[in-house]
């Protein structure tokens, strides 16, 4: 036991503040993406297309159809007018076939050609390139925007600014406008709001939507398609080697470098040089700030503005075009590319038979629906001339928006004595409650329950429209 134990000395030492080492966060603060504008191809149909999405939204709902409001969404009294066509909840099955439509198309697109739907025709990106445009309009160029943020505020900045938040708000405030106009008539929304006798719903939602769009697309922009919205998620499901997306060529491009436009093809190439010259212009446009040339990504939407960037620096350069294009990784290897497979095949299957079955459905739909209810108070009661009667509650709805006149009989009995209108007119879009009772001679009753059958006929368009709906008729025995 002569052996000493090893003490460890554990004295805290003290760190002075200034050998303290500052380490920066895992994560880096989002840079602002100065958009520079493009000519070129894809370009004209990117804005194409947005100003025939944006023209459609802005006209629709102040198109008029037999004296109303064509696409009216009117969601007080649960009902949908389309042109003509009134879906009410019972309609449910036309959503489900119009939504499923809508997602196999999607589908579709997306597995042939990528996120063009994100490039050309999302709202999110149309409307980030209104405001962008205005940017432009008011601030100048890219290089121009850049170096105004920068300086000191000044009277030329502030009015700058001013002026462009100002036709942001105005943006958006007729985006909301014509939105809440889906779900009342828009005539009368525009006049009471600019009169100041809006009531407070809808005056909050069109402050709502005015907040929404302006901060989506003058604040968020990019934001909403890397970060927010799911489609930028499960879009690598849908794709395989043979979709066209934006790609570049890494094989022609590398290495990248800048040279001279007097030297020919031949000479850069003998340098151990590629045909890219790393002008960065494919960044500088993309309105999701990444740099194709760093291969596929997520927060690529196909717009296709950095291939027209790049076609010009091609061009100018004297070399082939299309160094970034639409291809598929098949093309890239030197592969050839199949239209037809398996994956696209079964999505344009799918998507013919959902869009046959809610065609079948919208052409078959009758404008008419019946509703019986029994009163449950009494099972049935012996009227004054010795006949048994059963009171009902009827409802008409008619699904059309146009005024309808119906006749009501009863079916399953033996000479029934209907008392109640037999006739009766609705209007459009309108429910007509009819309360009556039906009353039989005992003789031609037997005890228990007896189905009976309430028919609704009308006439539409000289075509004989009708309704039957099936009730019970119930026999006591008193």
């Amino acid at each position: 036991m002569t052996e000493k134990i090893p003490v460890k000395d554990v004295t805290p030492v003290k760190i002075e503040k200034s050998q303290v080492q500052i380490t920066k966060p895992s994560y880096s603060a989002r840079s602002r993406i100065y958009v520079r504008s493009v000519q070129g191809m894809f370009e004209t149909i990117r804005r194409l297309f947005g100003l025939i999405m944006i023209g459609l939204f802005a006209v629709a709902p102040w198109i008029q159809y037999d004296g109303s409001q064509a696409i009216l969404f009117d969601l007080a009294e649960q009902r949908f007018n389309i042109f003509g066509l009134t879906l009410w909840p019972q309609d449910l099955t036309v959503l489900a076939y119009t939504l499923i439509v809508s997602a196999f198309g999607l589908f579709f697109i997306t597995t042939f050609a990528g996120r063009v739907w994100c490039g050309f025709m999302c709202p999110q990106t149309a409307w980030t390139y209104i405001f962008v445009w205005f940017e432009e309009k008011i601030e100048g160029a890219r290089n121009k925007r850049i170096k105004l943020d920068q300086r000191k505020m000044d009277a030329d900045k502030a009015m700058r600014k001013t002026a462009k938040h100002f036709a942001w708000v105005s943006v958006s405030l007729l985006t909301a406008l014509t939105f809440v106009g889906y779900f009342m008539p828009i005539n009368e929304l525009f006049i009471d709001f600019f009169t100041f006798d809006v009531g407070f719903w809808t005056g909050f939602w069109v402050i709502f939507f005015t907040v929404c769009t302006y901060g989506n697309a003058g604040y968020m922009r990019e934001i909403m398609c890397t970060h927010m919205c799911p489609y930028a998620r499960f879009q690598s499901a849908m794709f395989d080697k043979d979709t066209f997306t934006v790609a570049y060529n890494g094989e022609r491009g590398e290495k990248r470098g800048p040279r001279s436009r007097k030297l020919t093809p031949e000479d850069v190439h003998a340098k151990g040089l590629g045909d890219c010259v790393d002008c960065n212009l494919c960044v500088q446009v993309c309105p999701t700030g990444i740099d194709i040339r760093n291969g596929l990504q997520y927060e690529c939407i196909n717009c296709g503005a950095c291939v027209d960037a790049c076609n010009g620096v091609m061009e100018k350069m004297g070399y082939e075009k299309n160094l970034i294009s639409f291809t598929s990784e098949h093309e890239l290897a030197g592969g050839t590319t199949k239209i037809f497979r398996p994956k696209l095949i079964g999505y344009a299957v799918v998507l013919a038979i959902m869009t046959s079955l809610l065609i079948y459905d919208i052409a078959s739909r009758v404008p008419l629906e019946v509703d019986i209810i029994r009163d449950r108070n009494s099972l049935d009661r012996e009227t004054n001339e010795g006949l048994i009667e059963n009171v009902y509650t009827l409802k008409v709805l008619n699904k059309s928006q146009l005024i309808q006149t119906y006749n009501i009989e009863v079916l399953g009995l033996t000479d029934p004595k209907f008392m109640g209108n037999t006739q009766v007119t609705v209007e459009g879009g309108g429910v007509y409650t009819l309360p009556i009772s039906v009353a039989v001679d005992p003789i031609n009753l037997e005890e228990g329950t007896q189905k009976i059958y309430f028919r609704v006929t009308t006439s539409v368009n000289g075509e004989i429209v009708e309704s039957t709906e099936p009730s019970t008729f119930i026999f006591t025995g008193v």
